[in-house]
């Protein structure tokens, strides 16, 4: 079957190709009654407009990209949907590319097939990569990766301060033997909060024992699993506290504490990261480090639009995380 032009909308409607231009683009020109008789002709011949002549003339797509090697997971959730939404507030689409060829990234970001890029630092965006962005002043903003210059900006969690924040008061509830459970080695976030675990330990000058940094991938079973192994291989090495990378490796390593017979908080104390729609349902409710993710998407949709509008230019800026002390913690009494 052919496919219906604007030429056909015209004829059947009886009006002018121009006539029918207007209608369509909403050109405040026609009469209500001849730009309704117009629409539901094209309703009616199923007629789709051809985008690409005007995207060209334009030359914008209002459409922004979000480059990510994944999607699951309570923050992606959270974060993609708060971008899609302020996205269509301020006019913009919003495509998802999930991948982790660099060559399809690159081609999509260079090919201008969107206004805008977001990026998921996981993506291992290299610096001859960011080069040629910078070079073509592709707008960007990066999730977990501090950059600044005319065209790029991003938008981060203080990691480092919120590992060190939620360490600490662990070592302020009695906890000397804390364990933590890392995520990704390769992401900002990851490490950073690590560091700042491994600073406060420093400062209060507790031990620190290769042994007590776990594997949990921020995946809930794979923290079961490291957690479990930990436990069965040291029996008379239990830490006091475990720090987790993210809340669901904290629901994880309760539930391979529960297996062993421990109880939460009375034996060990556990704290998540990002406080996840579940935390505080879950049971012991979650004590974790509260990261704003919806402010964090609206931040970077924001801040990219700004810079296709040529209103600013690329800025770093941090979001600090907040403590928020539930049930999975407390002082610690009994174990030596």
């Amino acid at each position: 079957m052919a496919k219906i032009t604007i030429k056909d909308v015209a004829r059947e409607a009886g009006v002018s190709i121009s006539t029918v231009s207007n209608a369509l683009n909403d050109v405040d020109v026609l009469s209500p009654e001849t730009k309704s008789h117009v629409l539901k002709v094209a309703q009616r011949l199923n007629y789709i407009p051809n985008l690409n002549g005007k995207l060209l003339k334009s030359g914008t797509t209002k459409m922004l990209g979000f480059f990510t090697t994944s999607v699951t997971g309570p923050y992606f959730y959270k974060l993609v949907e708060t971008m899609a939404r302020e996205c269509d507030r301020l006019g913009y689409g919003l495509n998802v590319f999930v991948t982790k060829d660099k060559q399809v990234i690159m081609s999509n970001i260079l090919g201008r097939r969107v206004d805008g890029v977001i990026i998921y630092e996981e993506l291992k965006i290299d610096d001859d990569d960011i080069n040629v962005m910078l070079k073509d002043k592709i707008k960007t903003v990066f999730l977990d990766r501090v950059i600044e210059n005319e065209t790029m900006g991003s938008v981060i969690f203080d990691s480092y301060i919120a590992g060190y924040e939620a360490a600490k008061y662990l070592i302020n509830l009695g906890h000397k033997k804390i364990a933590y459970i890392s995520g990704v080695d390769t992401m900002l976030d990851s490490v950073q909060r690590k560091e700042g675990y491994l600073a406060a330990l420093r400062e209060a000058q507790l031990p620190i024992k290769n042994e007590y940094i776990l594997q949990g991938y921020f995946e809930e079973e794979s923290t079961y699993i490291a957690v479990k192994s930990y436990l069965h291989l040291n029996p008379d090495d239990i830490p006091d506290a475990f720090l987790a990378g993210n809340d669901v490796s904290a629901m994880g390593c309760i539930q391979a504490l529960k297996t062993y017979g421990y109880e939460v908080p009375s034996d060990i104390s556990v704290i998540g990261f990002d406080d996840i729609d579940i935390a505080p349902y879950y049971s012991p409710p979650l004590t974790t480090v509260r990261n704003q993710i919806a402010r964090q998407g609206i931040m970077a949709i924001d801040h990219l639009v700004r810079m296709i509008q040529q209103k600013e230019q690329g800025q770093a800026q941090k979001l600090a995380g907040e403590l928020v002390v539930r049930g999975s913690s407390q002082v610690k009494i009994g174990r030596n």
